[in-house]
């Protein structure tokens, strides 16, 4: 069974930093790609970054310079730092796991973990 569990969420003022993790269990984490999402009380669910098996990322245009994601196989952990914080950032940040085996996709969620930045 495949557990992300997130932390590092909080409060924090516009300009500020946060740092998420997410720790992954239950897949073979090289093999995965990783992914950040964000909802926003009223909003779809949106991509905020990704990060391949190959460490190839991608970010969404609003966070381009801002944010930045990485990997450390060797712990498991997926990472989420972000820079000069805006109110509009304010969200649940979620993790996300994609393992494809042959024709085989599995993709995971964790629990989110709340982001509000005050103006």
């Amino acid at each position: 069974q495949v557990t992300l569990v997130e932390s590092g969420g909080g409060l924090v003022q516009a300009g500020e930093s946060l740092r998420l993790s997410c720790a992954a269990s239950g897949i073979i984490f090289s093999i995965a790609a990783m992914g950040w999402y964000r909802q926003a009380p009223g909003k779809q669910r949106e991509l905020v970054a990704t990060i391949s098996s190959a460490e190839s990322t991608n970010y969404a245009d609003s966070v381009k310079g801002r944010f930045t994601i990485s990997r450390d196989n060797a712990k498991n952990m997926v990472y989420l730092q972000m820079n000069s914080l805006k109110p509009e950032d304010t969200a649940v940040y979620y993790c996300n796991s994609v393992v494809v085996n042959g024709p085989r996709k599995l993709t995971s969620w964790g629990q989110g973990t709340q982001v509000t930045v005050s103006s």
